[in-house]
């Protein structure tokens, strides 16, 4: 069992929700990301999403495009971000997904990809623009290794395509709440009960929900019928907002622990 299956089972027999947070890293700079990445170890967070910086970010709004472009000249390289990794590994053993884009890690290789990634300490991947019926490329090098391949389910995604995506992926399913890209609108309760209901009738894995999830009210009224909530966007701009304060670390963990009291 890897540490997100782990994770999320422990959480699960705790009767208790899993808190996801996206950072994208090398925003403001590597060494910072090492340092909110252990903040957020320590203020409740039970998975990381370490966004991978790309040029043209398409399901990005603008607040994580914004970031992705600071963290490019700030030599944030998908080489780079597989040591930090590594670094996180000194001290922590929290599950990390890398979420990204196809086009640098197939500059890469997929094959050396996938085994630096298991080497540094990566459990899962979610590539934001590679649809199932694309991904054997990949999947085939990180499946070999035990690297989770998570994917994306949308609300236009019929039952028939989840069944399928489902039966090969893993770690757990990423519902959209929101049709559009992240951090612009926020997801109707209503919806997502109804779609996470009949995700869950068709497969047994967790289903977390992400996109468009801002305040801890919200990410405590979604957790009710989901395995998890991430949150993106609105960490994304709190790091953006306080870069160079000397309190910045202090708002992010404070920020975190804002949202594990919420959703229990």
């Amino acid at each position: 069992m890897g540490r997100i299956e782990d994770k999320l089972h422990h959480l699960k027999r705790k009767g208790e929700k899993a808190l996801i947070f996206y950072l994208t890293a090398g925003d403001p700079g590597l060494e910072e990301t090492l340092e909110i990445i252990r903040c957020l170890d320590m203020s409740g967070v039970d998975i990381l999403e370490i966004g991978v910086p790309f040029s043209d970010p398409t399901a990005d709004g603008p607040v994580i495009q914004a970031a992705s472009q600071r963290a490019l000249k700030k030599n944030a390289t998908l080489s780079n971000i597989l040591d930090l990794v590594g670094k996180v590994r000194l001290f922590s053993e929290i599950p990390i997904v890398l979420f990204g884009y196809f086009n640098p890690i197939f500059i890469y290789g997929c094959e050396k990809f996938a085994r630096r990634a298991k080497e540094a300490g990566v459990d899962g991947v979610l590539v934001v623009d590679l649809p199932f019926e694309e991904s054997h490329e990949l999947k085939r090098h990180t499946d070999a290794l035990g690297i989770d391949f998570i994917a994306l389910i949308a609300p236009t995604t019929s039952d028939e395509r989840i069944r399928n995506i489902s039966a090969h992926a893993g770690g757990f399913l990423y519902y959209i709440s929101i049709t559009g890209v992240t951090g612009t609108s926020k997801p109707q309760p209503d919806d997502v009960r109804k779609e996470v209901s009949r995700i869950k009738k068709i497969t047994a894995l967790p289903v977390v929900v992400g996109f468009g999830i801002t305040t801890p009210q919200e990410a405590a009224q979604i957790a009710v019928w989901a395995d998890g909530i991430v949150v993106g966007s609105a960490f994304v701009k709190l790091i953006e907002e306080n870069s160079g304060k000397a309190d910045m670390i202090a708002k992010a963990a404070s920020f975190a622990k804002d949202f594990d009291k919420a959703i229990g």
